[in-house]
């Protein structure tokens, strides 16, 4: 019937209208929940609501909650938010703060080597960096600062950056101890490296092997990376090969999904360094980036890649079949199939 003819039933108003859904809404089934949406922002949506961790109830607008700490960069976005109550910065700060005077007594870091003058830096690093000499240079995730110090011995001016302080405190301790004077270390958290440098730049930003899987975001350490860049500067990362990543104990088989991105929260005794060492903070929470992952934030970040050089060694015995070749450099023995174990990128500001 048409509004208007006789008979016909009077419009509601948006009053009633909206008291009539919200009443509907209260007696619908759970089953019969709308379906929700799941924004690039972790949050999730149900029809013109927003609601987080489930999707049995909703209230009105606002659509969008971002969390104060960093989220997960992930092909599935759902499993952003989850990740902003694993409490990984706190977790995985108390890991590294426990195992400083650990590694610093390794063999595996061989302090008293460097002491004396070891170089700790590989070969085709120096090769694919280049000259360093009166050329400023940011170590970002630098631990107790090996790297950093060796390229501060080639001439480079050096900042090093982490969020332990028990390793900032090392490495300032090793810099006095071996006549570096003007090295700096600064105790901070990689993604607040722009407000902490204040918006100094660096013709060099220099990351090194096992950096990556501590960080949720890859967005976010790409921009800070491009932020802190001076013009004509670039990036130098080297790090495991996410192919390596999902081999077993073994490094023989596959055992994980190369596109797992959730985080992976572990409780484990010891140390990459010393995996019989009795340690009492054991959890960890890490991420498995894939290499199209790293490239591609870097690149939308605004900055150019150079090249990237995979390579089948990596620098500590991160697999059983693993041969030392020569001190610091592991390999899958000759005569067997050889996978990449590290890769080296370049990434210059455009």
């Amino acid at each position: 019937m048409p509004p208007g003819a006789p008979g016909a039933a009077r419009p509601l108003s948006p009053r009633v209208r909206n008291a009539h859904r919200r009443e509907e809404a209260r007696h619908r089934p759970r089953s019969a929940a709308l379906p929700c949406r799941i924004t690039i922002d972790g949050v999730i949506t149900h029809g013109g609501a927003s609601k987080i961790d489930s999707c049995d109830t909703y209230w009105p607008v606002p659509r969008r909650k971002r969390y104060s700490s960093p989220l997960v960069t992930t092909s599935d976005p759902g499993q952003q938010h989850s990740s902003a109550r694993l409490g990984w910065r706190e977790s995985n700060r108390a890991w590294w703060d426990e195992r400083v005077p650990l590694h610093a007594a390794s063999e595996l870091f061989d302090v008293t080597g460097f002491q004396a003058g070891r170089d700790t830096l590989r070969p085709f690093e120096a090769a694919e960096v280049g000259d360093v000499t009166g050329k400023t240079l940011l170590h970002l995730q630098c631990g107790i600062g090996l790297d950093t110090l060796s390229w501060a011995r080639r001439g480079a001016r050096v900042t090093g950056l982490d969020f332990s302080e028990p390793a900032i405190e090392r490495a300032r301790t090793l810099a006095a101890e071996i006549g570096v004077a003007d090295a700096r270390f600064v105790a901070a958290d990689v993604y607040n490296a722009t407000q902490t440098l204040e918006e100094e730049t660096f013709d060099i930003l220099y990351t090194g092997i096992g950096a990556l899987c501590w960080l949720p975001d890859l967005g976010l350490w790409a921009r800070t990376v491009a932020s802190l860049m001076a013009p004509g500067g670039f990036l130098y990362l080297v790090e495991r090969h996410p192919i390596a990543e999902v081999l077993g104990k073994d490094g023989r088989t596959v055992t994980r999904d190369y596109f797992l991105r959730e985080a992976a929260v572990t409780d484990e005794a010891g140390s990459y360094a010393d995996q019989s060492a009795q340690t009492t903070v054991n959890r960890s929470v890490q991420w498995q980036h894939g290499l199209g992952d790293v490239v591609s934030t870097l690149v939308a970040s605004g900055l150019r890649l150079e090249f990237l050089h995979e390579h089948a060694f990596t620098f500590y015995p991160q697999f059983p079949v693993l041969q030392q070749t020569v001190q610091g450099i592991y390999r899958i023995p000759a005569g067997q199939p050889q996978v990449p174990l590290v890769y080296s990128l370049r990434a210059a500001k455009q």
